[in-house]
């Protein structure tokens, strides 16, 4: 089968269109119609930041197949699979990557859900992107409920947009930090106002119940003083700056601040995430956000536009 074979760390031309063997015999064997290029797609490439190789290999890549998140079709199924069969349409998420191929085992450490039939593969992909990392954030993380006030820091990225359009389900009242240029995206998407960052710091708005800060562009310091007296501030960034301050401001009443570790949920978690973003997708209170479409040999350029850090949205790619 072709996959996209990552085998030393550097800029996106050491990606690599090949040939390499099919997946070995597993519970389901599925066909990749769609995937997804993300922040950690990168980051698992380049070997950057450096903490990254203590998960990804510290001398070379451990995983040569990138690509977390899928949507396609099932060809094979093996003795325990669980109800699924061949012909079925799923969306799985893996921590083992795979997915940047023609083809994916689903082995122990997937999780793989339904596709709602008015669904598309790259819109499924596009959905389940960004709402698989906002979905706990704001649900377990945050506690978020109706009425509460929430800030989306990079609102226009896959991450963004999905707490945008989750927020606004639960009922909460959204503000939407991104450049003008995307605010009538984000508008569209429930943000009942915008915050353009290049004109306005939003740390003289406020005050916030919630300040989710999707792609790092703040600090717990800098954005304290925009928080309600018991508000949080989430990130999605690890960092020994906010591990320290996630364990004293726990410990402590008044504002405090949070991260979740999205990818390291089990896989009976991820299931029922995948399951509720699905039935969210199916009812249109979740909608696709789609940059930029690319081939399977196309990778690498996919891998340059996410790294601008200007994406609107999900960057899919179709083998």
């Amino acid at each position: 089968m072709k996959a996209i074979v990552n085998s030393r760390y550097g800029t996106p031309d050491v990606l690599a269109l090949e040939s390499v063997p099919p997946p070995r015999a597993g519970d389901v064997l599925v066909r990749v119609r769609a995937a997804v290029v993300t922040p950690p797609d990168c980051a698992a490439r380049s070997g950057k930041p450096a903490f990254a190789r203590l998960y990804f290999g510290l001398r070379r890549p451990r995983m040569t197949i990138l690509g977390s998140l899928f949507a396609g079709e099932v060809v094979e199924v093996g003795k325990t699979a669980n109800g699924w069969a061949v012909g079925d349409r799923v969306i799985g998420h893996t921590t083992r990557f795979g997915a940047h191929a023609e083809y994916i085992r689903v082995g122990e450490d997937a999780a793989i859900g339904r596709i709602p039939e008015s669904i598309s593969d790259e819109s499924a992909v596009a959905i389940h992107d960004g709402a698989m990392t906002a979905l706990p954030f704001l649900r377990e993380a945050a506690n978020l409920q109706a009425g509460q006030r929430v800030l989306v820091i990079g609102a226009s990225g896959a991450t963004g947009t999905a707490a945008v359009q989750l927020a606004t389900h639960i009922g909460a009242h959204v503000t939407a930090v991104c450049s003008g240029r995307n605010s009538d995206l984000v508008r569209s998407l429930g943000a009942e106002s915008v915050v353009d960052y290049t004109m306005e710091d939003f740390t003289r708005t406020g005050p916030y119940d919630v300040i989710f800060d999707t792609v790092n562009a703040s600090s717990f310091g800098a954005s304290k003083k925009a928080l309600t007296r018991n508000g949080i501030y989430l990130t999605t960034v690890p960092s020994t700056g906010i591990l320290l301050r996630t364990l004293t401001s726990s410990r402590s009443k008044g504002t405090r601040a949070a991260i979740a570790f999205t990818g390291l949920r089990s896989t009976d978690a991820r299931v029922q995430d995948l399951a509720t973003i699905s039935e969210l997708a199916a009812s249109r209170a979740l909608l696709p956000v789609i940059d930029r479409r690319y081939s399977l040999e196309e990778t690498p350029e996919a891998h340059r536009h996410v790294e601008t850090g200007h994406k609107r949205g999900s960057v899919v790619i179709t083998p």
